[in-house]
């Protein structure tokens, strides 16, 4: 594997899918053990894909599962599709039957959407006000997440926040429902500043068709100019941004970009 630096964040090139979901599960378990020793529990804000599905089969074996105390979890959708919960296309369900049913979580630290399949606005609202109440928020405030995980998009989306997305510029809003018009339909997502809040956000990519979009976003990520794709956005205020990449993604990225190569 090898890890650069770049403008705050980590950048971890692991050899394929199967190194890429490993590495983050040993995260995964470090940094649930350092914030459940720090706090008394775990906050999970977590992502729909292949990829990130690849990671909860993982943290499901008992290689990974009996290092995590698992009462202690609080897990939390960074998006949705509004279709119901036992819909194939349902990020719930993918979490569901590749970890949820495989790990003694208490049904009472997963928090859902509900009934995002009739009514999208008021199922975000509902949505939003959970958030406020588990972490006790005030006014204009925002949760600290100890874990956001983050996939990218063939557009450079992320969670639901496609370009021109107003979650990316919604200044007061949690959880949002968005329109998304390439697929006219309708989703639910963390706004950016409720990202951007979080102690610890991971990306995940995987793939040569994500390699053209990784390098455009990482390009991105490095300046401070305006009109950036939605995961060239995600910059943690006062947290750790951290991408963990297959090779296959990286082909495209220049070296000239990173910085401080470790041979791992």
């Amino acid at each position: 594997m090898q890890t650069f630096q770049l403008a705050g964040a980590t950048i971890n090139i692991c050899q394929n899918k199967e190194k890429l979901a490993e590495k983050l599960a040993t995260h995964f378990v470090d940094l649930a053990k350092a914030s459940i020793e720090a706090d008394g529990r775990f906050t999970v804000a977590l992502s729909g894909g292949s990829t990130p599905k690849a990671l909860y089969s993982l943290l499901a074996t008992d290689e990974y599962a009996k290092q995590i105390a698992w009462d202690k979890v609080f897990f939390f959708w960074g998006d949705e599709r509004c279709v119901p919960h036992d819909s194939p296309d349902s990020n719930y369900r993918m979490v569901n039957e590749a970890l949820l049913t495989k790990v003694p979580i208490p049904k009472a630290n997963t928090f859902t959407t509900e009934g995002q399949e009739k009514n999208p606005e008021e199922a975000a609202k509902q949505y939003e006000q959970k958030l406020k109440e588990f972490f006790q928020l005030g006014a204009n405030k925002y949760p600290a997440f100890d874990l956001v995980l983050l996939g990218l998009g063939p557009e450079g989306h992320t969670a639901s926040m496609f370009p021109g997305s107003v979650a990316l510029t919604e200044p007061q809003r949690i959880f949002m429902t968005v329109y998304v018009e390439k697929l006219s339909a309708f989703r639910l997502t963390l706004t950016l500043n409720a990202i951007n809040a979080a102690k610890n956000v991971c990306f995940m990519v995987a793939g040569e068709d994500k390699a053209d979009i990784l390098s455009t976003i990482i390009s991105q990520t490095a300046r401070t100019s305006e009109n950036k794709l939605p995961a060239a956005c995600i910059q943690p205020s006062a947290g750790h941004l951290e991408w963990f990449i297959d090779r296959a993604a990286s082909m495209k990225l220049g070296l000239d970009i990173l910085h401080t190569t470790i041979e791992a």
